[in-house]
C-alpha cells in the first residue's frame, strides 16, 4: 500500500513515519509539510492513502485535495488536533480522521482500515474492467447493458466518541434501536450513540436490507438466523451473533418478504 504522508508539524509526521516503516505492508512514497508541495507530490506519484493535515501552510488540506483532484488522491485520513473539521472531512469523504497526539493502538486500526479500503478498490477496479470487457462483447453483439442505478443510500455512519470522530460501514450494522431522540447502532458486538432520530435514520437506508420489526427497532435483514413464534401473532428474531429481538405482528409481512418467507 502506497502512503503519502503531509503534515506540517514534524515531530507528528515522523513518529507516523516510523510506525509506518515497521509495516511491510506499507510503502511511505513520500513525506511534506506544505500543501502546494502535497499537491505536486500528489499528482506526480500514484498513492493509495494519503495522511493530509488540516492545516498546512499554503493551503489546508481541504484545498490539496480540490487542487489534487479526485484521481490522484487516494483514500484521504486526515489528521489534527482537534476534532473541529471532522464533519467537513466527513462531507469530503474521508476514510477517517486522526487526532494528534498519536494513540498506537488507534493508528493501527486506522491502518487496518485503510488496508481494506485499499484492497476493496482494487477488486471494483478488476471488476469494473471486466464489466468493460463485457460492455464491448454486448456492444459487438448489439445487446448494450443498462448503467448501474446510483445508490442514494447511506454508506457509512459518522461515530462522534470522546476524542475521536470514527466511520462506520453501514453493512457492517447488525441493528438499530431507538433511544429517546439518538439512535445506539449495534454492531460487532458494539453500541454507537447516533444524534438523530430513527425515523430520520431509516428514510437514508437501503429497504432492500434493513427493515423495521418494532416501533423502536430496525434489524439488518442479512444479519437474522432465524425466527421463532411467541404469542398473538408476535415473533422472535434472532441474529447471526444470539440476539434475541421481538417482532411485532404489525411489521411482520415487510420482514416476511424481505427474507423470502411463503
Amino acid at each position: 500500500m502506497r502512503v503519502l504522508l503531509v503534515d506540517s508539524e514534524r515531530p507528528s509526521l515522523q513518529s507516523l513515519s516510523s510506525w509506518l516503516a515497521t509495516d511491510p505492508e506499507v510503502e511511505v512514497v513520500g513525506e511534506c509539510d506544505s500543501g502546494p508541495v502535497a499537491v505536486r507530490m500528489l499528482r506526480q506519484h500514484p498513492i493509495d492513502v494519503v495522511f493530509l493535515g488540516v492545516e498546512l501552510p499554503g493551503m489546508d488540506g481541504f484545498q490539496v485535495l480540490r487542487e489534487a483532484g479526485p484521481a490522484h488522491t487516494g483514500a484521504t485520513i486526515f489528521v489534527n488536533t482537534d476534532d473541529s473539521h471532522a464533519l467537513k472531512a466527513f462531507e469530503a469523504h474521508a476514510l477517517d480522521y486522526l487526532l494528534k497526539p498519536y494513540d498506537e493502538e488507534r493508528v493501527t486500526r486506522v491502518l487496518s482500515r485503510a488496508k481494506e479500503h485499499v484492497r476493496g478498490g482494487r477488486i471494483q477496479a478488476l471488476a469494473r474492467q471486466l464489466m468493460g470487457l463485457l460492455s464491448t462483447s454486448q456492444s459487438a453483439a448489439n445487446l448494450a447493458p443498462p448503467p448501474p442505478p446510483a445508490s442514494r443510500y447511506l454508506e457509512r455512519l459518522v461515530l462522534k466518541e470522546v476524542g475521536r470522530v470514527a466511520f462506520l460501514s453501514v453493512s457492517e450494522v447488525d441493528w438499530l434501536e431507538a433511544e429517546d431522540y439518538y439512535v445506539q447502532a449495534h454492531a460487532g458486538g458494539q453500541t454507537h450513540l447516533l444524534r438523530q432520530p430513527l425515523r430520520e435514520l431509516e428514510a437514508q437506508l437501503d429497504p432492500r436490507q434493513f427493515v423495521r420489526i418494532h416501533r423502536s427497532t430496525i434489524v439488518n435483514a442479512r444479519r437474522v438466523r432465524e425466527m421463532r413464534p411467541l404469542f398473538h401473532g408476535e415473533y422472535q428474531v434472532i441474529l447471526g451473533d444470539g440476539t434475541c429481538l421481538k417482532l411485532s405482528r404489525g411489521y411482520r409481512e415487510r420482514l416476511d418478504a424481505l427474507l423470502g418467507v411463503a
